[in-house]
C-alpha cells in the first residue's frame, strides 16, 4: 500500500465518522469504565485516548467506574476474604474503608492522572462529594434450602435514592471531564458501596444522558453464548423481557440489561453494552457504520 492509499484510507474513517460527530456534539455521554479494560495498561491508555477524542470534538463525556478486582486484591493482601451474594459484595465496616481507599483514592486518582497527562481537563469526585448520590442501606432477601425467604445483611452495600447532579452539570459545562468513584453518601454521613453499572444507570438517567456506555469483558448480547458471530447488534425496550424469557439474555447479562431498560425508562437516548477488550471500543461503536457492541433504544 503507498503512502496516498493510506493517506486515503484515513480520510474515510474520518469521512464516515463525520456525520456522527456532527449528531453528537453538545450530547452528554456516560461512560460506565470497568472490566479488562481497566487493568490493562495498554487497553487503558486507548480507552482515556477514545474519551480525549470525544470531548475535543465537542461531546461531553461523563465517567463513573468500577473496580471489583482492585478491591478483592487489596482485601487479599490484607488477609479478608470476600463474599458475595448475588453478585453484590457483604460489605462490612472494614471492607467499606478498603473499597473507599481503593475507589476514591487509588483508582479515581489513577484514571483523572492518565486523562490529564494525555492532554484532559478532568476531576475527580466520588458520589459523596456535592451529595452526587444518596444511599440507603440495600435491603435483601435470599432464599434458603428450605425454600424460604430469609433477610440478608450485606453491610454497607447501598441502594441510590437520589441523584444530585449538579455538580457534573457544572464542570462539564465548564469544560471538564467528570470521573466519578460509586461511592454514596447516607443521610448520617455514612458510606455505601454502590454497583458501579448502577452508578452510571442512575447518573445517565440525571443527566438524560444521549448515550449511556458500559464498557464489559463480553461483545455484547449473543443470541447464542457459544457463537460469537450471534451478536444482537440492536434490541428494543419491549424486547428485553422476551429475550429473558428465552434465555438470551442470562446470568450476570440480566443486571446490565436491566440497568439498560432502567436507563432508557428514565430519558436516556440509548444504551450500549460494548467490548471493552477490543482496543477503541468507543469510537468504533460510537463514529463508525457498523459499531462493534449491543444498543438497546426505545
Amino acid at each position: 500500500m503507498t503512502p496516498l492509499d493510506k493517506g486515503l484510507d484515513k480520510a474515510r474513517v474520518l469521512i464516515e465518522a463525520l456525520p456522527y460527530i456532527q449528531k453528537f456534539t453538545g450530547k452528554t455521554v456516560v461512560i460506565k469504565y470497568g472490566g479488562h479494560a481497566m487493568l490493562d495498561q495498554d487497553l487503558k491508555e486507548k480507552v482515556m485516548l477514545d474519551i480525549l477524542l470525544l470531548h475535543s470534538v465537542g461531546i461531553r463525556p461523563v465517567v463513573v467506574h468500577g473496580g471489583g478486582p482492585e478491591i478483592n486484591s487489596m482485601l487479599t493482601r490484607v488477609g479478608k476474604e470476600s463474599h458475595f451474594v448475588r453478585g453484590l459484595r457483604v460489605t462490612d465496616k472494614e471492607t467499606m474503608e478498603i473499597a473507599s481507599m481503593v475507589l476514591v483514592g487509588k483508582l479515581n486518582t489513577e484514571i483523572i492522572s492518565l486523562l490529564n497527562r494525555f492532554g484532559g481537563k478532568a476531576v475527580g469526585l466520588s458520589g459523596k462529594d456535592a451529595q452526587l448520590l444518596q444511599a440507603v442501606k440495600k435491603p435483601m432477601k435470599f432464599e434458603n434450602s428450605q425454600g424460604e425467604l430469609e433477610d440478608v445483611d450485606l453491610g454497607f452495600v447501598g441502594k441510590i435514592e437520589q441523584v444530585r447532579p449538579e455538580i457534573v452539570i457544572s464542570l462539564v459545562e465548564q469544560g471538564y471531564i467528570p470521573v466519578i468513584s460509586p461511592v454514596a453518601g447516607g443521610e448520617d454521613g455514612e458510606s455505601y458501596n454502590i454497583n458501579a453499572d448502577t452508578a452510571a444507570g442512575e447518573i445517565a438517567k440525571a443527566l438524560k444522558a444521549d448515550k449511556f456506555l458500559l464498557l464489559t469483558d463480553v461483545p455484547g448480547v449473543l443470541r447464542d453464548v457459544e457463537d460469537k458471530d450471534s451478536l444482537l447488534s440492536v434490541i428494543k425496550e419491549d424486547e428485553i423481557s422476551g429475550l429473558i424469557d428465552l434465555g438470551v439474555i442470562s446470568g450476570g447479562m440480566i443486571p446490565k440489561v436491566e440497568c439498560a431498560r432502567a436507563a432508557l425508562q428514565g430519558g436516556v437516548g440509548s444504551v450500549h453494552i460494548l467490548d471493552g477488550r477490543i482496543p477503541h471500543a468507543i469510537l468504533l461503536e460510537l463514529f463508525t457504520d457498523g459499531g462493534i457492541g449491543t444498543m438497546f433504544n426505545a
